[in-house]
């Protein structure tokens, strides 16, 4: 499942990336303001991301999109260690996956240099400015998701929330690093790209970013414990982490 909701979110970078960045594609010459491009782009995945994690298929698998999550959720006791494992090389088959279906389908309009199949890259400012946006952004992502996901009254929102700070990363933060937050999501691009951006960046600073904000949020003071490693939880579909929530059944 986990690699299913991730190659969804492929196809649809991809897409975009080709309809926004394509030289030949009518949005494009429309819209000559790559900044102004930015802005469905970052529509598009936001409401992407939310619309896994509400589906039945992101409330059953937790709609973990992101290895840096499961890894966080694993480091906070909330999911063993042979889960995290499939989790996150099910997320990479999938982003694999998703990038290669999306180029079958545009054939080659996705490798156009304009396009680079979605691949996320540092931006002028270097690798050092791209890591530490990377860790940002992820510590802000993580943050969200654990303070809203563990109070009743705002679990509910935790998906909106996510989806609303990815679109707003994209606009603001993609001509930085590229707006990865995933190292899957990197890798899966870079593999049909060709171009190798520092993977480094892509591999560290998302998971300690969010690992540095699940430090935090167990510091916080009259903080709720972690429940779940749901993004969104239910009493329909079956949970198969350490759930708080069954505890209260």
């Amino acid at each position: 499942m986990e690699a299913a909701g991730l190659g969804l979110f492929m196809v649809s970078a991809c897409a975009f990336a080709t309809l926004l960045e394509h030289p030949a594609s009518p949005v494009r010459m429309a819209v000559a303001d790559g900044r102004l491009r930015r802005v469905p782009m970052g529509l598009a995945m936001g409401l992407t991301a939310i619309a896994l994690v509400y589906s039945p298929w992101g409330r059953r698998s937790g709609a973990h999109l992101n290895p840096a999550i499961t890894l966080t959720f694993w480091r906070l006791g909330k999911v063993r260690g042979w889960d995290a494992l499939f989790y996150g090389l099910a997320q990479l088959a999938g982003a694999l996956a998703g990038v290669g279906l999306a180029a079958l389908a545009l054939r080659g309009a996705l490798g156009h240099p304009a396009v680079r199949h979605a691949a996320t890259v540092p931006g002028p400012r270097g690798p050092g400015v791209a890591f530490a946006a990377e860790a940002a952004i992820a510590f802000g992502l993580m943050l969200v998701v654990l303070w809203l996901s563990n109070r009743a009254a705002l679990a509910r929102f935790t998906g909106l929330a996510a989806g609303a700070l990815v679109a707003l990363y994209i606009v603001l933060e993609a001509p930085v690093s590229g707006m990865s937050m995933n190292p899957a999501r990197t890798l899966g691009s870079a593999a049909y790209a060709g171009t190798w951006p520092p993977l480094w960046i892509y591999l560290t600073a998302p998971p300690l970013g969010m690992l540095a904000a699940a430090a935090l949020y167990r510091a916080l003071p009259r903080a709720p414990g972690v429940r779940c490693a749901k993004l969104h939880h239910d009493a329909v579909h079956r949970c198969i982490f350490r759930c708080g929530f069954k505890e209260d059944a």
